[in-house]
């Protein structure tokens, strides 16, 4: 799982999500609370605290292991090892704590029936709701409390919670999904486009090397006993080599030369499928494949930053044009601090490369506004 190292928007949904997870379990987290406030007994009190403390620790954790789905399969079973531990110490600890006066266990109770939907499968997940509505019982049986009171508050209000839990966790799944579906699509239209050229390059060299081979054992065999005829040989396969290796480097330029305005317009797409709005305006007239090559490179590293280091809401690309130089100006929002340092590895490497063309590139950020500025002389 990558996408989490690649897009903001997802880091903000899983923020979104954690919180409203945690604002629907601590809620029956807070309210055992209420039951040492009414504890006389500062031992039981002290206890009740401790074993609070724990589970809403180890709570916690498992929120958060939830929608990490990168996280590693040890690691998540040790948080959940760690939860079921602090519910099992609870029941000595805080279950005896305000005793007949407040159900301070069935309210704990309802966070773990609230948190199945995390844990188990929907049928583990009721049955694990059914037993602990049964402790809950037990606990309020055997330290005199309402057992109705139990009931309503660990039955039906943490199956409440549960409800809400699992549509959030549904909806997070969802969303991780649909990512990890477009990070397969680039993936495969990368494949096949590395097929493509493969097939091109195997339809150009397969005839000519299978010609180049026969004209060369042709030409050995007769070597020994007609030497003008082998070397008319011979030099028809060098022939026949120089010829592939140009119909080769004609491929591969077809195949390394850049659509600017393809490149913005993609560009474009890619910001906009990530929440970004975004316009682009297209350059004016054709460019040399040098300057358009160069450009490209620039715009790589302008979406790079909007996605990755900024939190922008609007993007706007311009190409401007006179007769000896073309710019390329990137502007976005969500720019944080004074902006990038002249040892921005991503721009130092952009210099460099202008550089020997005569080509600029500058940075800048103000009132939170990033502005990338690609100048490239046109040679005439």
């Amino acid at each position: 799982m990558t996408v989490e190292a690649v897009d903001h928007r997802l880091r903000r949904a899983r923020r979104v999500t954690l919180l409203s997870l945690g604002t629907n379990v601590w809620t029956t987290v807070l309210l055992p609370a209420v039951g040492l406030a009414r504890e006389p007994d500062p031992v039981r009190v002290a206890f009740g605290a401790v074993a609070l403390a724990a589970f809403t620790v180890t709570q916690v954790a498992v929120l958060h292991a939830a929608v990490t789905p990168w996280l590693a399969a040890p690691a998540r079973r040790r948080r959940h090892l760690a939860l079921a531990v602090a519910a099992l110490l609870s029941l000595p600890l805080l279950g005896p704590v305000a005793a007949g006066a407040w159900p301070t266990w069935a309210w704990l109770g309802a966070s773990l029936v609230g948190m199945t939907p995390l844990l188990f499968r929907p049928a583990v997940a009721a049955a694990t709701a059914l037993g602990v509505l049964a402790t809950a019982a037990g606990v309020t049986l055997a330290t005199g409390g309402p057992l109705p009171t139990a009931l309503l508050v660990t039955g039906g209000v943490g199956a409440g919670i549960a409800a809400l839990t699992w549509v959030q966790v549904w909806f997070w799944d969802l969303l991780v999904e649909a990512r990890q579906g477009q990070a397969a699509q680039v993936r495969l239209a990368a494949a096949e486009e590395r097929l493509r050229f493969a097939r091109d390059v195997h339809d150009l060299l397969g005839h000519d090397l299978t010609v180049i081979a026969l004209k060369a054992e042709l030409a050995e065999r007769l070597a020994p006993v007609d030497g003008a005829r082998a070397g008319r040989e011979a030099a028809e396969a060098r022939r026949l080599a120089a010829s592939a290796l140009t119909r080769v480097r004609a491929a591969v330029h077809g195949y390394r030369a850049v659509d600017l305005a393809e490149q913005a317009a993609a560009l474009g797409e890619v910001l906009r499928s990530s929440g970004v709005r975004c316009t682009v305006g297209p350059p004016v007239g054709e460019l040399p494949a040098p300057v358009a090559a160069d450009l490209a490179a620039v715009l790589r590293e302008a979406g790079t930053n909007v996605l990755r280091h900024s939190r922008a809401g609007w993007c706007r690309i311009e190409f401007s044009r006179d007769d000896a130089l073309v710019t390329l100006t990137v502007r976005n929002d969500g720019a944080g601090g004074p902006g990038p340092d002249a040892f921005s590895g991503g721009l130092r490497g952009l210099a460099d490369r202008l550089a020997p063309a005569g080509g600029r590139v500058r940075a800048s950020a103000d009132d939170g506004v990033f502005s990338l500025v690609a100048t490239v002389p046109v040679p005439s």
